[in-house]
């Protein structure tokens, strides 16, 4: 949300310098992400100014140039100026000797002290189309006499620099969807008033464009308040609100477009002007309409009605789509002279289900589906009326119609002083508690000595519990007055416990020093990733429907990255990312911290005297066994991966639980990503990884001093005996003498029996305490073979 400075000050009398308001947004709660001077015209005029013709002689070289003495206040310029009404005695626009200019058109442009035609020229006299006031070239501007010599031209030109805002708004903070709404909080948090606009002027000129209204749908529209203005003129936006519009970054229309704009982020309630003769049978009512009714909207997209979207309508078809956006054919146009006037309260719900429908966002729906202010659609409506007819001219020509028939009923809420200061913190006077709920707008109705009963204003949609009320009066109070204690009374837990973040840091780093990129992506997703909805987290009122859960795997959140980079040339990937995965369990819901790793593309580009070389599994095991080794973890066994998004992988388990899963992924889930390349990925359960941290313990050894021996063996087995169900049968055999099981060939074809293959394993063998002999080590692969036949089927190969 954008936020103007100056237009921030006309509800609030203050001289906080902007960055001290930005500093008490952020501390009341609206963060303020961005301060951004705004200059009221490029270059601002800096380095022009007032200065008075002293003297305007003929130059002797041209006949078209003059040289003149020209007094900027304290010091004489000469300066050559070719413009035919340049005249002693004038005052004048000066830019001297080192001035950046900024013209209406073209690029701007540095003043230097030169000669022209032989004489001397310290700068230049200007013409307003040469500084951005406007576009006239006919001549010099010539200034009258109240300008000040010397005066910075900014000054006498009144311009006036603004400050603008970039505010994080969180959505339960619709209140503050307006100056007035944050010019609240800033009140409340400087102990001061807001300044409303004056609209006591309002009144009804005469009766003579009198249009009915009728609302048929009083649960989607609560509130609907409107008067006709006859009589006005269409024209372009005074500077001012095009200044005022610009600066917040909206596009001026007209002025009676840029009105209505300007009600909307002065007060936060949307309005929306119709051209009156445009309404047929002079009746507005608001109802919605047939199933697959066709609409054409302002953008001029046809689209098709649902029997749940409020219109509002004319005696014959619908005009705008309520809340949302305009119709076509109903809106203002340079040709209209009459106007009918609309302000309303909507239901949220039907606004939010309305938009997202259609797909549609507007600073009106942005507003109407997070709850707006029921009570100030009358007030809304005389202010834009009053300012319209100060732009366009015209007459009021009805009474306000203002269908209210259920008033919203305000919030009421208990607090008791002994939770307050329970959940603060601290203890908060009362009189200090009692003055913040009044400057925010919260009526105390009854109190006694253990609290308070509050009536909360309806737009305060946010506000309807005691626990609420208590966190206003803390975030006007200041999260930094309340003191940090000096003593905690806690049992504490003095078992040794890894740091998440430090843990993550440091995987990260070595991630990184090995070539990898970090990623972070959002934690909601599509649902047709998922082949399991059943224990998907559903998002209840998903902002589209590419963001209708919650992710249950990393795996799309970087595939979706690879994609990305695929469709712009770049092939060769290396990501990793730390994130959550989500589910939803037999009513329980499941948040799990993940790492995953991705490899795409070739690990080395082509060069004269190389090939490309393409990533392989074998580099995503590497990694795998890196940030394991690294993390100090060796205890687990290998299983061939029986994953529904891999074609082939390992699983590296502790006991039944998944370390980590890692392999080739399937092409049909790739396809889900339009990826066209083959990506290796491999997924961490962090959470069971950072258990695992510190299990096993560091400890000194010397090196053995008696040597270690290798024996091979070349064996016969069936297809689905896995290597490391061999390894684990030898290393139990004798765990004191063996001390590692290799793999250093596999084979599988025609010359083996059906349904065989072979294995081809390296056995370490060593006795810290003396050498080996040839009959222990027989002894030792003797049993190794007896076990291996016995458990696994496996031949000894000859």
């Amino acid at each position: 949300m954008k936020i103007s400075y100056n237009w921030l000050k006309q509800y609030i009398d203050t001289t906080q310098t902007p960055e001290e308001i930005s500093q008490i947004l952020t501390g009341i709660g609206l963060e303020v992400e961005s301060l951004e001077k705004v200059l009221a015209l490029p270059g601002g005029l800096e380095g022009l100014v007032i200065g008075y013709v002293k003297e305007c002689t003929q130059h002797p070289n041209a006949d078209r140039l003059r040289i003149t003495k020209v007094d900027t206040g304290g010091e004489e310029l000469q300066i050559v100026c070719g413009a035919a009404n340049v005249a002693a005695g004038q005052k004048v626009v000066v830019a001297t000797a080192g001035t950046t200019v900024y013209p209406t058109v073209g690029e701007p442009f540095k003043i230097n002290k030169s000669k022209i035609r032989g004489e001397v020229s310290e700068g230049m006299i200007c013409a307003e189309d040469e500084i951005g006031l406007g576009t006239d070239h006919a001549g010099i501007m010539v200034l009258d006499d109240s300008a000040q010599i010397g005066m910075p031209a900014k000054s006498y030109f009144k311009l006036e620099d603004d400050y603008l805002y970039e505010i994080g708004l969180t959505p339960n903070r619709a209140d503050a969807a307006s100056h007035l709404g944050t010019a609240r909080d800033l009140a409340a948090y400087l102990k001061t008033q807001i300044i409303l606009p004056d609209v006591a002027s309002f009144s009804t000129q005469n009766l003579t464009l009198p249009i009915a209204v009728g609302v048929l749908n009083e649960k989607a529209c609560p509130r609907y308040s409107s008067l006709t203005i006859s009589g006005i003129e269409v024209k372009e936006s005074p500077e001012w609100l095009k200044q005022k519009l610009s600066i917040i970054g909206l596009r001026p229309i007209n002025n009676v477009v840029d009105a209505t704009n300007y009600v909307l982020h002065s007060l936060g309630q949307p309005m929306h002007a119709f051209d009156a003769d445009k309404i047929k049978g002079n009746k507005v009512v608001v109802k919605t309409c047939a199933e697959g009714t066709l609409f054409k909207t302002l953008d001029g997209v046809e689209r098709k009605l649902s029997e749940d979207d409020l219109m509002i309508c004319n005696a014959e078809e619908p005009m705008t789509i309520a809340g949302v956006f305009g119709g076509i054919n109903s809106g203002v146009t340079n040709q209209t002279k009459n106007l009918f006037l609309e302000s309303a309260y909507f239901d949220a719900v039907s606004v939010r289900k309305t938009a997202k429908r259609h797909g549609l966002k507007t600073d009106a729906s942005f507003r109407f589906e997070r709850g707006t202010d029921p009570n100030i659609t009358v007030f809304a409506l005389k202010f834009a009326a009053l300012l319209i007819q100060e732009l366009a001219g015209g007459t009021v020509s009805s009474e306000i119609s203002d269908f209210y028939p259920k008033p919203v009923a305000s919030f009421i809420v208990q607090i008791l002083y002994k939770h307050v200061n329970r959940l603060i913190g601290k203890t908060i006077p009362s009189k200090e508690i009692k003055s913040i709920l009044i400057v925010l707008d919260i009526k105390i109705t009854a109190e006694n000595e253990e609290g308070l009963t509050l009536e909360i204003p309806p737009y305060r949609v946010d506000v309807t519990r005691e626990v609420d009320v208590i966190e206003e009066i803390l975030r006007i109070y200041g999260y930094n007055n309340i003191e940090i204690p000096t003593q905690i009374r806690a049992s504490l837990n003095n078992a040794a416990r890894p740091d998440r973040d430090a843990v993550q840091n440091m995987l990260a780093n070595l991630l990184t020093a090995n070539g990898f990129n970090e990623i972070l992506a959002n934690s909601l997703t599509k649902s047709s990733y998922t082949n399991d909805l059943e224990t998907a987290v559903k998002i209840l009122n998903p902002l589209s429907g590419d963001l209708d859960v919650m992710r249950q795997t990393l795996l799309f959140s970087g595939l979706e990255a690879i994609s990305y980079n695929q469709n712009r040339k770049n092939q060769n990937l290396k990501l990793y990312e730390f994130g959550k995965v989500y589910h939803h369990y037999a009513g329980k819901f499941e948040e799990k911290h993940h790492l995953s790793l991705f490899l795409s593309g070739n690990d080395q580009p082509g060069q004269w005297n190389q090939k490309e070389l393409p990533v392989s599994f074998y580099q995503l095991k590497a990694a795998v066994d890196t940030l394991l080794y690294k993390a100090g973890i060796k205890d687990f066994t290998v299983e061939d991966a029986a994953l529904a998004e891999l074609d082939f992988g390992l699983v590296y388990k502790i006991g039944n639980k998944v370390l980590v899963g890692f392999g080739n992924v399937s092409k049909s889930e790739l396809k889900k990503t339009d990826v066209d390349q083959t990506v290796f990925y491999a997924d961490f359960n962090f959470g069971l990884l950072l258990k695992q941290i510190g299990r096993n313990k560091i400890i000194y050894q010397e090196v053995p001093k008696f040597p270690a021996v290798k024996r091979d063996l070349s064996l016969l087995v069936d297809e689905q005996v896995t290597f490391n169900q061999l390894k684990q049968i030898a290393l139990k055999t004798d765990r004191k003498l063996i001390k590692a099981v290799d793999v250093f060939d596999v084979y599988i074809g025609d010359k083996l029996p059906e349904g065989k293959k072979s294995y081809a394993l390296s056995f370490v063998l060593q006795d810290e305490e003396k050498t080996l002999t040839d009959k222990v080590i027989d002894a030792v692969m003797q049993k190794v073979i007896f076990n291996l036949l016995k458990e696994a089927s496996a031949e000894v190969r000859k």
